[in-house]
């Protein structure tokens, strides 16, 4: 028999105390079997901290709470950390999972989240306030859910030499590209070309 070590179940237990929970799914499903169909609930449940992580699950059972609970348990063990800038996003970002298409775009302070329910769920949960999102091509809530995570699994710190590269660093003000902007100077024409041009008169 292994004993596990005590931190493992401390760190376990604070993170069940620290995490929030929100239900964006319930659905009934059916499993043909050899007696006839077999009717069960699947919920999709997301938790976050509130600070950079969130996870989802998907649980299935005879009943709605304990498809919650394994739901939750799910999530939970899989949770994803990214960098914060703020209130938003470092920068924007792009997640594909299945026939689901995600795409998250910072937005400056009071813009609040401007997404649909399976996108604000897990953002609201990671703590993000101020964000712009959209979903495209398939609106199942499971893939979208699961683009969602997969977007902010790219994010990269602004200081990170990658997003430098890439320029998803914030655009220089207008001014700023005013005044570095070059005027082509009027160059003179050469001297013997003018006297040519004079003799030629």
């Amino acid at each position: 028999m292994v004993n596990l070590p005590t931190q493992t179940v401390d760190e376990e237990f604070e993170l069940q105390a620290a995490t929030a929970e929100k239900v964006v799914d319930i659905s009934r499903v059916a499993k043909v079997v050899k007696g006839g169909r077999h009717l069960s609930f699947r919920a999709l449940v997301v938790v976050g901290d509130g600070n950079g992580r969130v996870g989802a699950g998907v649980g299935k059972s005879d009943a709605i709470p304990d498809a919650v609970r394994k739901g939750t348990t799910y999530a939970q063990k899989s949770l994803v950390t990214f960098p914060l800038k703020g209130s938003s996003v470092p920068h924007q970002v792009e997640g594909r999972f299945g026939a689901a298409y995600v795409m998250i775009k910072p937005a400056p302070q009071g813009t609040g989240i401007i997404a649909g329910t399976s996108m604000r769920a897990v953002l609201e949960l990671a703590g993000i306030k101020d964000v712009v999102a959209k979903s495209f091509r398939s609106q199942n809530p499971i893939n979208v859910v699961r683009a969602t995570l997969e977007a902010l699994r790219d994010l990269k710190p602004l200081s990170s030499p990658v997003v430098s590269q890439r320029g998803a660093l914030s655009p220089a003000p207008v001014s700023a590209i005013i005044t570095t902007e070059e005027t082509p100077e009027v160059t003179s024409a050469p001297a013997e070309a003018q006297e040519g041009a004079t003799s030629a008169e």
